[in-house]
């Protein structure tokens, strides 16, 4: 019985090690993947549509509301679209992905929060992925996710198949 539960537990030992492998070289590709899908289709619909922050600029945070719209408008356009592109190479993951984070809380300021916030149960009604027909009870559950998926990138980087560990590992051996 000691036999079979020593094999066992080296079986599942294994298992754990060649899954931690592949996890440091895979494991965050697809987050990657999907987040830069997200930004890159959101960047591409700003290129190519009409200029709405001029609408909401008295929503915008200090000190962003201090940036004139067109700058705004295209900043937050090529930071996704350039910031898709990164994702997808895991190229200076770590600020593409805080420059995203920003620019997340700052449309979940200006755009995605509740229009009134009276309590916590406001706030509550607001995380939904669709507001409602008037606007008013917000939808941020969708930028939220997309700021939480961003924190793994931040803290941990963007993982061994992506050109950050490449050249960290050229420049690092020398």
């Amino acid at each position: 019985m000691r036999c079979l539960m020593k094999k066992l537990t080296g079986l599942v030992a294994c298992l754990y090690t060649k899954t931690n492998q592949v996890g440091d070289w895979v494991g965050l590709l697809p987050l990657r993947l999907i987040l830069a899908v997200e930004f890159g289709a959101s960047g591409f619909e700003k290129l190519h549509g009409e200029n709405w922050f001029a609408e909401i600029k008295d929503s915008f945070p200090f000190p962003f509301s201090l940036v004139p719209v067109e700058i705004s408008w295209g900043m937050a356009t090529w930071f996704e679209i350039l910031g898709a592109f990164a994702l997808v190479l895991g190229l200076g993951t770590r600020f593409v992905s805080i420059s995203l984070l920003i620019l997340t809380f700052v449309a979940v300021y200006a755009v995605h929060l509740p229009a009134e916030v009276h309590s916590w149960m406001d706030i509550a009604n607001g995380y939904v992925i669709s507001a409602n027909e008037d606007g008013t009870s917000g939808n941020f559950k969708l930028p939220l996710l997309y700021a939480v998926m961003l924190l793994p990138f931040i803290f941990n980087g963007a993982g061994k198949l992506s050109v950050d560990y490449y050249l960290k590992r050229r420049f690092n051996s020398r």
